[in-house]
């Protein structure tokens, strides 16, 4: 069974590079190339929608308030049955939690850029090949954007929107890039998140265990350096 798979799948490699040659007359990817990149994409998604999960959960676990208005707004387009597609877009509650979440624990809180060219940026010249490292975890926690309580947890900055949430701002608030290189798993990876927060807060309460250490590390992503340990208490 495992070398049917692995026939149908290098098979299906074999299609899309056919059909990439087809549109293309000068070839420009391999069998390799697409490898690479599904792995890419199968590794990228899963650490950042690990990472923003569990410390979602954190804050939720801290907040109880907020995880109760959460399961409210679950339970209320749900009840105790599975996520569906239209009550994921109309989850708000939630919708401002994960903003929160993300602009404290950003899943990549350090953005690298290559200039391309020699390049003029307010009073900076920017030399060609230069690498720029942009801290977005530095950004998310300017008081000047934010107020002096940003290093609090409100959601209810959200409930507006991030243009109301960064004073007309935007490009405060990018915890999966900004512009044409924004990733394309943002809303994948948040609607994931959702998902699966959902079923939790459906079946479970969940209050943070006197073990935890807080601890915030990256490596690749921004994650829990000790794990994270919350007591469960079923519903």
């Amino acid at each position: 069974m495992t070398e049917e798979v692995g026939s149908f799948g290098n098979d299906f490699l074999q299609l899309l590079v056919k059909a990439y040659h087809d549109a293309n007359s000068s070839p420009k990817i391999s069998i390799q190339d697409l490898v690479d990149e599904c792995k890419t994409f199968y590794f990228a998604g899963q650490e950042t929608t690990n990472s923003l999960l569990a410390w979602t959960v954190l804050l939720l676990a801290i907040h109880t308030d907020w995880q109760e208005e959460a399961r409210k707004e679950v339970l209320n387009l749900f009840g105790h049955q599975n996520p569906n597609p239209d009550g994921i877009t109309k989850l708000k509650t939630m919708g401002m939690i994960i903003n929160e979440s993300l602009r404290l624990y950003p899943p990549i809180p350090l953005i690298a850029r290559k200039v391309k060219r020699k390049t003029r940026l307010g009073k900076l010249t920017l030399p060609a090949e230069l690498v720029l490292l942009i801290s977005n975890i530095a950004v998310h926690h300017d008081p000047q954007v934010w107020g002096e309580d940003v290093h609090l947890f409100k959601p209810q900055r959200f409930s507006e929107g991030v243009s109301k949430a960064t004073n007309n701002n935007i490009a405060a608030f990018l915890p999966f890039g900004m512009g044409p290189r924004n990733c394309v798993g943002f809303s994948f990876a948040t609607t994931e998140t959702k998902i699966a927060l959902s079923m939790i807060l459906q079946r479970y309460a969940f209050t943070l265990s006197p073990a935890y250490v807080h601890s915030p590390v990256q490596v690749l992503t921004l994650r829990p350096q000790h794990g994270l340990q919350v007591l469960l208490h079923s519903l």
